[in-house]
């Protein structure tokens, strides 16, 4: 199956981008599609106008008081100006589209094993509970008894489908029967396999991905064109359609500065005609100059790239594994000011790790160590693999050493066995190992008895829970020391988790498994703190594990023992105050908290109901990716921010070559302000003109790329970009203008 690259792999200009676009910039040349943009709809104008004025001097040169070449050359400018702004949005919206184009080509029709009787809920209680004997027989053989063929666009919700070893699954749905391992690198691009199970919030699977072990029984819980990948394709297709609240301000605030040159203009033809009849020198000002200075004093270089930028804004987000419904929603990210972050999986690494190792009364701790180690080899969970590597960082080798177990009068079946590995020794010996499952909830090796075999005479080794391994130990005739079960309650009090291992009936000692703070956690809630932001960590731990935690992970407040009715209740706390909460989540009891939070991150791997309640799902399923996610919401803003800035600040430079160009020859003291000492008037003002549309070319890197992103606060923040991009552009049209006017100068264009 392909696998989806969000990650976009594709350049800036990638040629499948750049051909399309400019198909787009064309194509978005129709007036309905002009006038959604007020500051570009006027260029647009701008354009038609001087055509007609160019039409018109062809025949009538005195009439417009140009040259017919003079007046073409703006008008073309003006038309590259609309062209360049309407390839910007169109190579950003491309973007996208290829996005969802990859997301559409995991689509594909599949066969599925479809529960007979089991539509719709019909007869699905007694399938699976009246003859489960039945139904898992079925399940071996698909012989078409119980399970028929079905084409997975002829599923509906509520059918109930058998989906096995190397099966795709056909359609979203819910786990209601069976363990599987899951591959689900074609929707998250992780190689790493799931484990999606009945009950609990990994019940959920997802349309397209695939069985790698074992089997599933899935009730499906969409209908064909509404599963996850129908919604994300969506969602992405839809980036473009919708404007932010924070681009409606904008905009209107483009549209009144528009409306305030428009005014200024407007007066200037009546103002030049009075001044040259007044002073009896110089000629009146031409239509075409005074387009010209209105497009170029009009802010069209963010007004150019402002929708550029939203959509911009929402493909970044996608290359991170992040689908948004709405551009709304990744604003809200940039503006967010309090985080609701889990504790697991977020500040701790989620997968606990073993932190010591507790022997019980008169065992050496080299002996547990040497035990707990064999029988974790077996286990290939996060937590028996880091039994292996806290064994191997106390300078323990994992090899099978003379003297590592034994006692008890009892044969030490280790003490046969030569060096190497612990796993290449028990094979040796005909050991046999023994996988960890869910339902024993332990892993170990059953080691021979010397001058036996497994079968006549074994010593068994045994991690796992302490129930479990408690229970197996009384199975063989044996106890627990109450000394260990007060260990074991100590570990659990500390908000750790105890494993017990055992030796043949007697349990050597605890292992404490703790979930370590991730080592740059401190320093990234550092950052969200310069910039203002208040995180707060949820946990169910107790309060004194969750201050312990929180101290070490240096977050700015916690909630403890929380509920879902308490995360409700905290997020409306905070909106109450006034400040915008972002939250993740991936269970049905997180919905609530999703719903009502500002920014709502639902987990890819987490139930329906949490996906339907954010506003944003995380294909990656990872709860740190809420970092990420305001750091793209705020360099959204920051480079919206930063180019209107620009903008802004270029239209003086504008100033300086066509105010005097146009009224110098009535007043020849405005030469004094052609501190640029451009060649001609003409020359002057198609400079300004061609630099006002070849600066949105040289931007649109920018935009799409976006400011990179800084934890500074908000006071630094604004004196870097008045430094930066205020101070640039006021400098750079100097240089870019009085560039092109040389240019022009030595083509004899002038």
């Amino acid at each position: 199956m392909p696998k989806l690259s969000t990650r976009s792999s594709l350049s800036l200009f990638d040629s499948s981008l750049i051909v399309p676009a400019l198909r787009g910039a064309f194509a978005k040349l129709s007036p309905r599609v002009q006038w959604r943009n007020p500051v570009m709809f006027v260029v647009y104008i701008g354009s038609i106008l001087t055509t007609l004025l160019w039409l018109h001097a062809i025949g009538f040169e005195g009439g417009t008081g140009m040259a017919p070449g003079f007046v073409l050359a703006i008008s073309v400018w003006l038309w590259f100006t609309v062209l360049f702004a309407n390839f910007a949005e169109a190579l950003a919206e491309g973007r996208s589209k290829a996005q969802a184009a990859s997301l559409r080509g995991l689509r594909k029709d599949t066969w599925a094993k479809k529960l007979k009787g089991g539509h719709r809920d019909a007869g699905l209680h007694g399938a699976l509970t009246q003859d489960q004997a039945t139904l898992h027989s079925a399940r071996a053989t698909a012989d078409g008894g119980t399970w028929l063929p079905e084409q997975a666009p002829n599923l509906r919700k509520g059918d109930v489908v058998l989906v096995e070893t190397g099966d795709v699954i056909p359609l979203d749905g819910e786990v209601i029967e069976g363990v599987a391992s899951v591959d689900e690198s074609a929707i998250t691009g992780e190689s790493a396999p799931v484990v999606r199970e009945s009950g609990g919030d990994f019940s959920a699977v997802t349309g397209g991905t695939r069985v790698l072990s074992d089997w599933l029984v899935v009730r499906i819980t969409v209908n064909p064109g509404e599963s996850f990948l129908d919604r994300m394709i969506g969602m992405v297709e839809a980036a473009k359609r919708y404007k932010t609240p924070n681009e409606i301000a904008l905009t209107i605030l483009l549209v009144a500065l528009t409306l305030v040159f428009l005014m200024v203009t407007v007066t200037l033809l009546p103002y030049s005609i009075f001044s040259v009849g007044a002073v009896g020198a110089g000629t009146v000002v031409s239509l075409t100059a005074l387009v010209a200075l209105l497009v170029c004093l009009i802010p069209t270089t963010i007004g150019g790239l402002l929708s550029a930028v939203g959509v911009a804004g929402m493909s970044r987000m996608m290359q991170a594994n992040v689908i948004a419904t709405s551009g709304r929603a990744v604003e809200a990210a940039g503006d967010v000011d309090v985080l609701l972050l889990d504790k697991t999986g977020t500040i701790t690494h989620g997968n606990r790790q073993a932190s010591a190792f507790l022997p019980g009364p008169g065992i050496a701790q080299q002996r547990l160590i040497h035990a707990a180690v064999i029988a974790s080899l077996a286990d290939e969970t996060p937590e028996g693999r880091s039994i292996v590597e806290l064994a191997r960082r106390m300078g323990v080798s994992d090899s099978a050493n003379a003297g590592a177990m034994g006692g008890d009068g009892k044969p030490d079946a280790v003490k046969t066995l030569a060096g190497g590995s612990a796993a290449h020794a028990v094979a040796s010996a005909g050991g046999r190992f023994v996988a960890f499952t869910a339902q024993t909830r332990m892993s170990g090796a059953d080691l021979p008895v010397v001058g036996h075999t497994v079968e006549t005479g074994a010593v068994m080794l045994r991690k796992g829970a302490v129930e479990a391994v408690r229970k197996h130990v009384e199975a063989l005739g044996g106890s627990m020391a109450p000394e260990l079960l007060r260990t074991a309650d100590d570990v659990a009090r500390r908000g750790s988790t105890p494993l017990a291992v055992s030796e043949g009936n007697r349990v050597l000692g605890i292992v404490e498994l703790k979930d370590i703070v991730k080592a740059d956690i401190k320093e990234r809630f550092a950052e969200l703190r310069r910039m203002g932001i208040k995180t707060v960590m949820i946990t169910g731990d107790n309060k004194l594990t969750a201050a312990a935690i929180a101290a070490e992970a240096g977050v700015d407040d916690f909630l403890a023992e929380a509920t879902p009715e308490d995360k409700l209740a905290l997020i409306r706390q905070y909106q109450a105050e006034g400040r915008l909460v972002a939250m993740t989540g991936d269970g049905t009891n997180d919905a609530p908290a999703l719903a009502q939070a500002d920014v709502a991150v639902a987990m890819g791997s987490g139930t329906q109901a949490a996906k339907e309640a954010g506003n944003m799902v995380d294909l990656d399923s990872n709860p740190t990716k809420l970092l990420e996610v305001v750091e793209t919401g705020k360099a959204l803003l920051m480079t919206r921010g930063s180019l209107t800035t620009f903008s802004i600040a270029n239209d003086v430079a504008k100033y300086f070559a066509i105010i005097p160009a146009i009224f110098v020859s009535t007043y020849p003291q405005l030469g004094a302000l052609n501190v640029m000492k451009l060649a001609s008037p003409s020359s002057a003002i198609l400079s300004a003109v061609i630099f006002n549309a070849l600066v949105i070319v040289f931007l649109i890197p920018l935009a799409l790329k976006g400011v990179r992103y800084r934890a500074v606060g908000a006071a630094a923040l604004l004196r870097r970009n008045l430094a930066i991009y205020g101070l640039g552009g006021l400098i750079v049209p100097f240089i870019g203008i009085k560039a092109i006017d040389w240019l022009l100068a030595l083509v004899g264009w002038v």
